[in-house]
């Protein structure tokens, strides 16, 4: 049993400083008689706790909040202190049940987040202010659309949301800001006085097709010829791929895909984020969520995709390649991960971040929600500005994007609001 914590006033006050966290530090709320805690170190909530709270969050179990993937990039140093993230989760309990959670870092840079704030960071520095610290709530190196109030029901996100500004001023950080949130945290944190920003993706949308072929025949014939020219050009250099859970890769499949990851990070001259550990870790505790495609060439591996997914969506990660083999990178990375949607039933493929060359392929704009509080007024004024400009930009990009359907006239509209 835990402890209840004596009631203090205002609804949301902090009992401890938050700048010298202990494992176990703790927020009160009066508010419901919900009791607030704020932890550095995931492992001390139970996982079936945590992911009972997901799945009520979510109305499924997104792997991508899964107790298994967020502690995984903590013991395996992906997400630690050690690389510019620690973490500062914030848990709701209601008595004994975990009705509520955000998770939260103190961030000192800004790599792995996918929505770039690198200018806001260079106008404080520019007039002798911080920039960092900053408060982040997002899953890390995962730029996918999930909820960041994790919350059994309305009270307690509205909860939650009054506790992150409690922590905000508090940590004396300069930012707060939530990636990648839900339709109904945009409308709380819009109506709160968070800052809105828009970005595109690019998902791929599943109308109930029985095969490929059946996706294919509603594209227009250009885009359809195209796919297939694709699909033939890896057919012919006698390429095959086969689809592998996590849970049932052997460790030679997670050696080869991390090579394979490792070295694609290396092409962009770039370091990569995620270890040998965490893909062997996530492949042995959530592996049904888990996908690999692996391309093989007379008996070789030579190319592997990574994505996660559950009941409605295919959310695609990574990919990497040891050898040239023209159009592998979309057969291993759209085609293959489209027709395991279909055999399925899964509803949307999440192509991750960027890339207009998937609208050739069948994918179409999807716009993305990021909420932002700047404590500065003058910071906050001027960001306001620019995020409006930069919305009119956004309007745009997604008619010039919407001009260029990949689907034949009159068959349906393929964007996502």
């Amino acid at each position: 049993m835990r402890a209840a914590l004596p009631s203090m006033s205002p609804t949301v006050e902090l009992i401890c400083a938050i700048a010298t966290l202990t494992p176990m530090e703790k927020l009160k709320s009066t508010a419901a008689d919900y009791r607030i805690e704020q932890i550095n170190d995931l492992s001390t909530v139970k996982a079936h706790e945590w992911d009972a709270l997901v799945r009520d969050a979510c109305g499924r179990l997104h792997p991508a909040l899964r107790h298994s993937f967020l502690d995984g990039l903590h013991r395996t140093g992906c997400a630690s202190p050690d690389t510019g993230w620690e973490p500062r989760y914030l848990l709701a309990w209601h008595h004994d049940a975990l009705m509520g959670a955000v998770p939260l870092y103190r961030k000192h840079h800004s790599y792995g987040e996918y929505v770039f704030d690198w200018s806001w960071a260079e106008a404080h520095h520019k007039h002798g202010l911080n920039y960092y610290p900053k408060l982040l709530a997002a899953i890390p190196f995962t730029p996918v659309s999930a909820p960041k109030l994790l919350a059994r029901d309305e009270p307690t996100r509205r909860v939650l949301g009054a506790v992150l500004d409690e922590v905000l001023r508090e940590s004396k950080a300069s930012s707060l800001h939530a990636l990648f949130v839900s339709d109904e945290e945009r409308a709380l944190l819009e109506n709160a006085g968070y800052m809105h920003r828009r970005n595109v993706q690019f998902h791929w949308q599943n109308a109930g097709y029985a095969s490929f072929d059946e996706f294919l025949a509603q594209l227009d014939g250009p885009k359809r010829r195209k796919i297939r020219a694709e699909r033939r050009k890896v057919r012919d250099a006698s390429v095959t791929l086969r689809t592998v859970l996590g849970s049932q890769a052997h460790a030679t499949d997670w050696d080869f895909f991390t090579r394979c990851y490792e070295r694609t990070y290396r092409e962009h001259h770039s370091m990569p984020y995620l270890n040998r550990a965490f893909f062997g870790y996530i492949g042995a505790t959530m592996g049904e969520q888990v996908l690999l495609v692996i391309a093989e060439r007379a008996g070789k591996p030579i190319a592997a995709t990574l994505s996660l997914f559950d009941e409605t969506t295919l959310y695609g990660r990574y990919w990497g390649a040891i050898e040239h083999i023209p159009c592998l990178h979309f057969e291993a990375c759209y085609y293959a991960p489209i027709e395991f949607c279909i055999a399925r039933g899964i509803q949307v493929f999440e192509g991750g971040a960027q890339g207009e060359h998937k609208l050739a392929r069948g994918f179409t704009p999807a716009e993305m929600t990021s909420m932002h509080r700047v404590a500065h007024p003058m910071f906050a004024e001027a960001i306001e500005r620019f995020l409006r400009y930069e919305s009119v930009g956004v309007d745009g990009y997604l008619d010039e994007l919407n001009d260029r359907n990949p689907y034949r006239a009159g068959t349906f509209d393929r964007t996502l609001d």
